[in-house]
């Protein structure tokens, strides 16, 4: 395992019914950054693949959106953390692009800046649409039952309701480094 994708809002951090605007409004999941940089000083690059519409519904725009990507690595970066990419989309789900998940552009995009194949590289998820964007270009979903996870699970159809599922970013870290979902990538 070379590479670990995630989700941003819900899985890094604490999601918001109102959206993530502005850095001051981004709150780290507690023990998120810190599974990040055990990741990292295991070897393994990460990358973050996030749908972020609120550009498009004119809530932030993009200084706004690089603004929280900033807190994010700086925050990561004082416990020793590091994301490769960061891919997102800031279209709204009627625009018509590639890049919205489950459309398979971000993960695209991470695979062509990072040089690491998609297949089979893990991806965590708070929503069935990155599950289903994971399964669309042969990668590994994980379920995390923070920010929209718990509702997820509940919902969630054959054969999405066979993927792994954890309390959080640091329990699925944890599988992934002792090697329990190794067998399955």
């Amino acid at each position: 395992m070379k590479l670990v994708i995630l989700d941003r809002d819900g899985v890094i951090n604490y999601d918001s019914e109102d959206y993530i605007k502005s850095a001051d409004e981004w709150y780290p999941i507690p023990g998120s950054l810190e599974a990040i940089a055990r990741l990292n000083n295991a070897g393994i690059s990460v990358a973050v693949a996030t749908n972020q519409s609120a550009v498009a519904r004119g809530l932030c725009d993009l200084d706004d959106i690089n603004a929280i990507h900033q807190a994010l690595r700086t925050r990561l970066s004082a416990v020793g953390g590091r994301v490769e990419v960061i891919a997102f989309c800031h279209h709204g789900p009627s625009n018509g692009c590639d890049c919205r998940k489950p459309l398979p552009g971000l993960l695209r995009e991470i695979r062509r800046r990072t040089g690491f194949p998609l297949s089979g590289t893990p991806m965590v998820g708070d929503s069935r649409r990155d599950l289903e964007a994971a399964l669309g270009v042969g990668a590994q979903p994980i379920l995390v039952r923070t920010g929209n996870g718990e509702k997820t699970e509940r919902l969630l159809p054959p054969p999405l309701a066979e993927v792994p599922v954890f309390d959080d970013l640091a329990a699925a870290v944890d599988a992934l480094l002792e090697g329990a979902l190794l067998e399955r990538a």
